[in-house]
């Protein structure tokens, strides 16, 4: 990996490729990715008062989430950081991943503020699962990202504009 690309590991609503294309022009995907020993929350505390994808470290032998690489020009990096709310509800951690039996670093967002009683918006959680079918993650990891509750966004403008992206991820 050069100093002017970095690869980060898309768990959330970065999944579908149409969705980090917005942020990062030159995004290129690197293939699914499993993160071995990680629960997949959505207790992040969001701006908008809904919950949000954080990975969390977990002692279950059986644990793991699954994403979406990405290799993205390095020029890029302040922008997707501020999208994702680098330093204000993310951090940034480095993790190391498997891609097949390939072990790869790369870069990823974990919750700074939670709250386990959010759930997502209905909207957020159809982007996450738009992004698992796009990159064809396991059939039952999926079902299990289609089985979350999730909450009607009472924005309509923000909710018809996520679904609209969802619409270009499907097509």
């Amino acid at each position: 990996m050069s100093a002017d690309r970095f690869i980060t590991f898309a768990y959330g609503s970065n999944m579908p490729t149409a969705r980090i294309r917005e942020r990062c022009l030159s995004v290129q995907s690197l293939g699914v990715a499993e993160l071995r020993g990680y629960e997949l929350r959505w207790h992040k505390k969001s701006k908008d008062g809904s919950g949000k994808c954080d990975i969390v470290q977990t002692d279950r032998p059986d644990a793991s989430v699954f994403g979406v690489l990405y290799e993205i020009a390095s020029n890029e990096k302040a922008g997707l950081d501020k999208a994702e709310g680098l330093g204000a509800g993310y951090d940034e951690t480095e993790i190391e991943v498997f891609r097949g039996a390939d072990r790869l670093r790369a870069k990823a967002y974990v919750a700074t503020t939670t709250d386990p009683a959010l759930t997502p918006y209905s909207w957020y959680r159809a982007l996450v699962i738009a992004g698992a079918k796009e990159h064809r993650l396991p059939a039952d990891y999926i079902a299990s990202l289609e089985a979350v509750p999730a909450n009607e966004d009472l924005d309509r403008e923000r909710h018809a504009k996520n679904m609209a992206l969802i619409g270009e991820v499907q097509q």
